[in-house]
């Protein structure tokens, strides 16, 4: 990448795609410029990276071509309408990665059209594994969708969605997604514990099945059921397993559970846009 890529923010995920962008080689430090009014963090980042710290937004966005916007969605609104003359004289990509905020929400607050991805990450991001739903308003080109996938996937993988009310559905499969499996992993070693297991072989054992089994699923070109058949045995452990899911109604249970976060995602969008 030749442009220079702005931070508002220093946080977790803007910690990740500074990191995953170096990390794989797309950028050196000096294409990087932060503003990060917790004066060391912001030093920590510049030490560990080597990117350029702006003493504040403005001064940010006049010398960038893109801009990631990575703050509290509570305060996007406080944080950018002070820029709106600012954006609208550089007229940069704006790259959101902040929850439950529509695009035409920041282009009234900014009083300007302005090209626009939104971006719904995910917390395996941090160690490179994220997956990340995108969205372009009609005002993003090609080049710029291509720049921002690339900067996405330096932290995993990603997937454009059409209408931005898609990524209230990527919010509650990829953005929430982890806190589910990390709650079935969970369930399964206290169910191991409880039949007297120790707690870490039972963490261990389960925490490798949950990877073992995203790796064979990402890697096999069968079927989700295939799969599912291969290792279901007639009269089996896992068939046993199976039944009692079904019995309980998992896949109702997982649906409500995704309704539940779609819908707050929605209403989260109303509040605070």
């Amino acid at each position: 990448m030749t442009e220079k890529i702005g931070f508002i923010g220093g946080g977790n995920m803007a910690t990740s795609l500074i990191g995953g962008l170096i990390k794989q080689g797309q950028v050196t430090g000096d294409s990087l410029v932060l503003y990060e009014p917790n004066t060391d963090k912001g030093n920590e980042l510049a030490a560990q990276y080597g990117l350029t710290l702006a003493d504040s937004n403005q001064a940010l966005i006049k010398q960038c071509d893109v801009i990631v916007i990575a703050v509290k969605p509570q305060i996007l609104q406080a944080a950018i309408e002070p820029l709106a003359t600012d954006f609208a004289n550089k007229k940069p990509l704006i790259i959101s990665v902040v929850a439950g905020i529509r695009a035409d929400s920041i282009e009234r607050w900014l009083g300007t059209q302005l090209p626009i991805v939104r971006v719904m990450p995910n917390t395996p991001a941090l160690i490179g594994l994220g997956a990340s739903g995108l969205y372009a308003n009609q005002r993003v080109n090609d080049a710029q969708r291509a720049l921002t996938e690339s900067l996405v996937n330096s932290v995993g993988s990603s997937a454009w969605v059409d209408k931005e009310s898609d990524i209230d559905s990527v919010t509650a499969l990829s953005g929430s997604g982890p806190a589910y499996f990390m709650l079935f992993i969970q369930g399964l070693i206290e169910a191991a514990e409880a039949a007297g297991m120790d707690s870490d072989t039972a963490s261990a054992l389960a925490t490798q099945t949950a990877l073992g089994t995203a790796e064979l699923v990402a890697s096999s070109p069968l079927p989700l059921q295939t799969l599912i058949d291969n290792v279901t045995s007639p009269n089996g452990t896992t068939e046993q397993a199976l039944l009692s899911f079904a019995n309980h109604d998992l896949k109702g249970i997982v649906g409500k559970a995704f309704d539940a976060a779609k819908q707050r995602s929605e209403e989260l969008a109303r509040e605070l846009g």
